[in-house]
């Protein structure tokens, strides 16, 4: 495996460390417009590869071809969150930087998968979609391991115990409008409905929503890492190893959920062609309204762009 992180901030950085030290491919390329930041994050990386007993070869680019014959690229480069700003004022500016991104990356890997990771998540894994002429199983985006794994955390925080033990699933958006679904998060399979009150449940889906502002108004001058690039490297081991591992996505639906031409998150079967199979749960009505709301937000803001 070939694998490429286009974006050498945090989360490519961090996302490029992990894939070397999982050894998850046997070249790691990473890419970045400043001169130099690529080129010293993959020496650095490359040099703690005997340290780890990883033989994984990692380069550092500021153009393309070392990216040549990628099997999956990561899609990370764009603006980061600041306080006040929701991933929507994100827009404008990163839909050019993944545009661009993309068209130089498909051109050197025309065979590759790929997985979005820049904000807004949804907008830019259809802009990455439309921009690749990807068929929608080799184009989606990392959110929904992301939203789950913090309403996991949440979970395991208020009842004291392990994360191990909690499951999650959280559709739609990847924003205000998603949807942590109660009815399917459980505690070594115990309804979290039946382990704490209806108000406790409601302030963790909350929480969960406002994940990612609450890490960027700590942080002031950026927004999360550390659990996104994990997120993203479970997918990518899910496809690497070909594991049919059924993971909450952001990808394109084509009347699935009632929801036609829009990427929401939404579970999904991942092994080593991409997506296998679209995942449909039953949903109650106030769910199916939850999505269908949150759906059309993204659907909203894929208009504004004029996509």
């Amino acid at each position: 495996m070939k694998i490429t992180v286009i974006g050498a901030g945090h989360v490519g950085a961090t996302t490029a460390h992990l894939l070397v030290q999982k050894a998850l491919a046997e070249d790691v390329v990473l890419v970045d417009v400043l001169e130099g930041i690529p080129q010293g994050k993959a020496l650095d990386m490359y040099e703690s590869t005997p340290v780890e007993g990883a033989d994984v070869r990692v380069v550092g680019s500021n153009g393309y071809e070392e990216t040549a014959g990628s099997d999956i690229v990561i899609l990370t480069a764009g603006v980061a969150r600041k306080p006040g700003m929701s991933r929507d004022d994100l827009m404008t500016t990163n839909r050019g930087i993944v545009k661009e991104c993309t068209e130089r990356a498909v051109a050197a890997s025309p065979k590759s998968i790929l997985i979005v990771v820049a904000n807004p998540l949804d907008v830019m894994t259809y802009v990455a979609m439309k921009t690749s002429g990807f068929d929608r199983h080799r184009v989606f985006g990392m959110a929904g391991v992301l939203d789950a794994s913090r309403f996991r955390s949440f979970i395991a925080m208020e009842l004291n115990v392990s994360v191990e033990d909690v499951n999650a699933f959280v559709l739609g958006g990847h924003g205000d409008s998603m949807v942590p679904l109660v009815r399917y998060s459980t505690v070594a399979g115990i309804p979290i409905t039946e382990l704490m009150s209806k108000e406790a449940v409601e302030r963790l889906v909350k929480r969960t929503r406002d994940g990612g502002i609450e890490i960027v108004n700590f942080l002031k001058t950026g927004s999360a890492y550390y659990a996104p690039a994990a997120s993203t490297i479970q997918m990518v081991d899910a496809i690497v190893k070909n594991k049919h591992r059924i993971l909450p996505c952001a990808a394109l639906l084509q009347g699935e959920y009632g929801v036609k031409d829009t990427v929401v998150g939404v579970p999904v079967k991942l092994g080593r062609k991409g997506i296998e199979e679209f995942i449909q749960i039953k949903l109650n009505d106030d769910e199916k309204a939850a999505l269908h709301k949150s759906a059309a937000g993204v659907r909203s803001n894929i208009e504004k762009l004029g996509l």
